[in-house]
């Protein structure tokens, strides 16, 4: 998640339940954070269980596929409303109505407008951005092929949704808490890649049993480690920090490191943030090279500078996660909010201001340095050099372990403390660092439909019941006049007098007995 965090102390198999807060405490976004993980994974552990992979409920199952049955001049395939749960994570499929505006004066008894749509089309989904101009995006036009839903989740701040933005806090302040947002994009997968003798005539079970193992293999096996080491210049360095301290940074970080275009190691290339990627800045215009920004910064540690690395994107860029070069900020123009990049952004993002275009800041310069050479970015980014130690910053310094196969999005964090001289990091009995898989990007997977022709696709969804219940009959007039007599009697019998006296008389001593013991 790109947010301005502190860190991410969520771990699984700590079997933590709930995080409780304590008085006179000083209270963290961590701990926050925790709370909403823990309570979210134990949702989702709870229905994969019930469930099962992915399934939906059997009277309102969503993401049908169906052909729409009218002359397009492009291939298109409707998805209907409804829910889909995939790996326990909730699918929402229906379509937001736009809603019934209050008339003019004087228009009561206009013609409503029409309505819109009731379900999304393969082009229009919200968070898939399919663009009708990259080949690379149609329908496959040979047969079958597997609609499948791919299911993932990102960060949204402020930039992307001004809505999150509180304005009764003023202009200084440009965001509060950051969301996190499910992407669900319903996609289409060639049937020759998976493993099946006879695609046109297997059954359902047998696609969604291919289907299964085609998405196993879909997984990051990327590992990475991180450490603190003492520079061999710490003591020529004037530095805050203690002498021995290996973390030689003056400040608390979150370093992400975030593989920028995947492959295997001779493809990957990955950047890194000391803010975990949050440094971003609104896009107002692009004129060429020129970018006019909203704001250039709040102070000297979150601003831009000549020769910062940045990343030209909007919320279509972040979804399609398709990485683009990285561009060099060449010069600044402060009064007029400006910054010239080292080129002209890729035509086909930040165009659309409803998309809300936006830089990104990444932290490094420069390739990793090797014998007094300094290796070469490519494409702005740096290249993976699995099987060795390579440098950050101030001491800092990552791992790839070797044979690893990387996926676009992929990220670690690392949080560097100055009290410890230290990372946060996994450590075995011998201090040695441990490989961890990447913190996210998760992707889940689930088939829908299998598609052959022009004819109505065979469904692949799973569907199940809800909890049986029943209704509790009403009771008989003799059985509520029997429980009517029971309550009367029960109510006479506790409250009878003793034998000989009535209960005014019984009163009356007990009266008698209280003065007399001066109570």
């Amino acid at each position: 998640m790109h947010a301005d965090l502190s860190r991410s102390t969520f771990r699984p198999d700590r079997h933590y339940s709930a995080v409780l807060a304590q008085q006179g405490r000083v209270q963290l976004d961590a701990d926050a954070n925790e709370q909403a993980a823990i309570q979210l994974h134990q949702a989702r552990t709870l229905a994969a269980d019930l469930i099962g992979r992915h399934g939906g409920p059997r009277e309102n199952a969503g993401f049908h596929i169906h052909f729409p049955g009218d002359n397009r001049e492009i291939d298109d395939l409707e998805i209907h409303g409804g829910r889909y749960y995939v790996d326990g994570i909730l699918c929402d499929a229906d379509r937001p109505t736009a809603g019934d505006a209050v008339p003019d004066e004087g228009e009561e008894d206009a013609e409503a407008p029409p309505a819109g749509p009731k379900v999304w089309h393969y082009w229009d989904q919200p968070d898939a951005y399919r663009d009708p101009e990259r080949p690379g995006d149609r329908l496959p036009t040979t047969y079958p092929y597997v609609m499948y839903l791919k299911v993932w989740e990102r960060a949204v701040t402020a930039v992307e949704d001004p809505a999150l933005r509180e304005v009764a806090l003023g202009a200084t302040l440009t965001d509060t808490a950051a969301r996190a947002k499910v992407v669900w994009q319903a996609l289409p997968l060639p049937a020759t890649q998976l493993d099946l003798d006879d695609p046109d005539g297997a059954d359902p079970a047998e696609v969604r049993s291919a289907f299964e193992k085609w998405a196993r293999e879909q997984a990051s096996t990327a590992r990475f480690a991180a450490r603190a080491r003492r520079p061999e210049h710490a003591d020529e360095d004037p530095c805050l920090v203690r002498p021995e301290a290996r973390y030689r940074g003056p400040e608390n970080q979150l370093y992400r490191v975030e593989v920028h275009e995947g492959g295997t190691a001779d493809e990957a290339t990955f950047k890194w943030s000391r803010e975990n990627g949050s440094v971003v800045f609104p896009v107002e215009e692009l004129d060429g090279t020129w970018v006019e920004l909203a704001s250039l910064g709040l102070d000297d540690k979150l601003d831009l500078d000549v020769g910062d690395l940045v990343e030209f994107g909007d919320t279509a860029y972040v979804s399609r996660l398709e990485p683009l070069p990285l561009l060099r900020v060449e010069e600044l123009d402060l009064p007029g909010r400006r910054v010239r990049l080292s080129g002209e952004p890729d035509a086909r993002v930040g165009r659309r201001p409803e998309l809300h275009p936006f830089l990104r800041r990444w932290d490094h310069r420069e390739g990793v340095r090797r014998k007094g050479r300094t290796a070469g970015l490519r494409g702005g980014a740096v290249r993976v050099e699995e099987g060795t130690w390579l440098p950050l910053e101030d001491g800092v310094e990552v791992y790839f372990e070797k044979g690893g196969r990387y996926a676009t999005g992929d990220y670690w964090t690392v949080a560097a403390r100055t009290a410890t001289g230290d990372v946060e990091w996994p450590v075995n009995a011998a201090r040695k660092p441990l490989f961890v898989r990447p913190a996210g990007i998760a992707r889940h997977y689930a088939p829908l439909a299998l598609v052959k022709g022009e004819q109505e696709p065979v469904d692949l969804r799973l569907a199940f019941s809800a909890l049986a219940t029943r209704s509790i009959p009403h009771a008989s007039d003799a059985e509520l006049a029997a429980e009517a007599q029971a309550r009367d009697e029960e109510y006479a019998a506790e409250n009878a007098a003793p034998s000989g006296m009535s209960r005014s008389e019984t009163t009356a001593a007990a009266e008698a007995a209280v003065d007399e013991g001066g109570l």
